[in-house]
């Protein structure tokens, strides 16, 4: 009998496999591509029955299924707000409307702020919250530059009135006077740790007087690059400091571990912080960058070993001084550059990341307004390339191959969507697969050939011939019978 009831159940696996999607369901398309397509819906077309075993062809597998999607986007920072304030208003509104506004835009999602000074916070000379040499008790601490006309509050609620977003913030340097020399030695002083903790803490405590909430906090960006923090000190402020200070405030902001340059840095690096069970009950997500722009295996292999913790992707760009061009020029006007930046989102995702973030969102013709501080790592000329490129001085606005890329992936593969299983190769082909939510079915494929490309597409007992475009992202979507 118990035989003869585990096989039922598997003829009621496979049926249910089978009648996923059936044959003459409808799937639609949109497509961006060399040829000029942008976000461009393709007519529908109809699932048929057939033979899919054959070269070209990718079987979607809903019954596997991987990372949940927590979103994908770019960064707030004062130049972008500064690059959008030198347009006309109307003009403004488009900008916001197409980064933020999920259904006439690219939705973006997740989103990063730091806290004040970086190399793109332009609106005027390096800052933090509290400047005032020896002030543990935070009683100067103040965000009065944020909520100024080129502020990140302002930023950010200005893109609140077209879409939403989870807001994860990182730091590049605390107070100079909580290091031990600014000059000669930039970690910080363990004695002022109860400071910094109250630090973090006054900083989410105002941004929500002014009705932001800051979902992640990520405690150091780039240790070692800019504040040179070791790990271990890490792990300590983390537990003793920061995560019992939120949890008495009933705080409800999550942390983030601190985030490394490149992904060949995390298997070295975060242990020290993960392996301690009291520091890692404080750790809702993994947040790392990507500048060496490889080594998704070591990404991989993190995601293997703490598979409960979300991974993040949460900074990279073209950069000259960071060394990541694959250019001669930034920014880049060329679509084609997209592709790149594809691959980049692609190879994340299949090594188990939930969020993508782009790090500048808007920047000049020049890859600029950029910060100047030497002392905290920010050089002169540091030029790059965003995802929106505003000519300030024609007010032309250009929408990069990395737009487009990513806004196929933040406009289609919400918050809450889980990665599933594809199985099948092409060359030059790469495909993924989530479904959402509301049971529908979204399949990216990125075409890299300097030719369009035939491919099939299969899902239970039905599939569906496409052609993609030359250098080219095609979302396909279509809804699901299975729950």
């Amino acid at each position: 009998m118990s035989r003869i009831r585990t096989e039922f159940r598997l003829l009621v696996l496979v049926a249910g496999m089978a009648s996923a999607t059936a044959p003459g369901q409808e799937m639609e398309s949109f497509v961006s591509s060399k040829e000029g397509d942008r976000l461009a819906a393709r007519p529908s077309v109809k699932f048929t029955t057939g033979d899919s075993r054959q070269p070209g062809v990718f079987h979607v597998d809903e019954a596997v299924t991987h990372q949940t999607i927590a979103g994908f986007g770019a960064s707030f920072l004062e130049a972008g707000l500064i690059c959008i304030n030198s347009l006309p208003v109307k003009k403004q509104g488009k900008v916001f409307e197409a980064l933020f506004d999920p259904v006439r835009g690219a939705g973006f999602s997740a989103m990063k702020t730091p806290l004040a000074g970086t190399d793109f916070m332009s609106a005027g000379p390096w800052y933090t919250y509290n400047d005032h040499l020896g002030d543990i008790a935070m009683k100067q601490f103040s965000i009065e530059r944020d909520l100024g006309k080129n502020g990140l509050i302002t930023y950010i609620k200005r893109a609140r009135k077209f879409g939403s977003f989870v807001l994860q913030a990182p730091m590049d340097y605390p107070p100079d006077w909580m290091l031990f020399d600014v000059n000669k030695n930039q970690d910080v002083d363990p004695q002022y740790f109860d400071a910094l903790a109250l630090y973090y803490l006054r900083y989410l405590q105002e941004y929500q007087k002014h009705s932001v909430f800051i979902h992640y906090l990520s405690l150091f960006n780039e240790p070692g690059v800019y504040t040179k923090i070791p790990y271990h000190k890490i792990r300590d402020l983390l537990k003793n400091h920061v995560g019992p200070l939120l949890q008495r405030k009933g705080i409800r902001t999550k942390l983030m571990l601190s985030e490394a340059p490149v992904r060949g840095q995390v298997l070295a690096n975060y242990p020290v912080v993960l392996d301690d069970p009291a520091a890692r009950k404080f750790v809702a997500a993994i947040p790392y960058h990507g500048y060496d722009r490889k080594d998704f295996a070591s990404i991989a292999t993190l995601h293997r070993r703490y598979p409960d913790i979300p991974l993040w992707m949460t900074e990279l760009c073209y950069a000259y001084l960071a060394g990541t061009l694959k250019t001669a020029k930034v920014p880049n006007y060329d679509f084609e550059d997209g592709d790149a930046w594809g691959q980049q989102i692609v190879s994340d995702l299949e090594a188990g990341a939930s969020a993508w973030i782009y790090w500048n969102m808007v920047l000049d013709q020049n890859g600029g307004p950029w910060a100047v501080s030497p002392i905290h790592g920010n050089r002169d000329a540091n030029i790059q390339h965003p995802v929106v490129i505003i000519n300030r001085e024609t007010k032309q606005v250009t929408y990069t191959g990395c737009y487009y890329y990513l806004a196929h992936f933040s406009k289609f593969v919400r918050p809450g969507a889980k990665r599933v299983a594809v199985q099948g190769e092409h060359e030059g082909v790469r495909c993924l697969a989530f479904k959402t939510p509301e049971r529908t079915l979204v399949v990216q494929f990125l075409n890299s050939c300097r030719e369009k490309t035939d491919v099939c597409l299969a899902h239970g007992n039905a599939s569906v011939r496409l052609t993609l475009p030359a250098i080219s992202i095609t979302t396909c979507r279509w809804k699901s019978a299975r729950p």
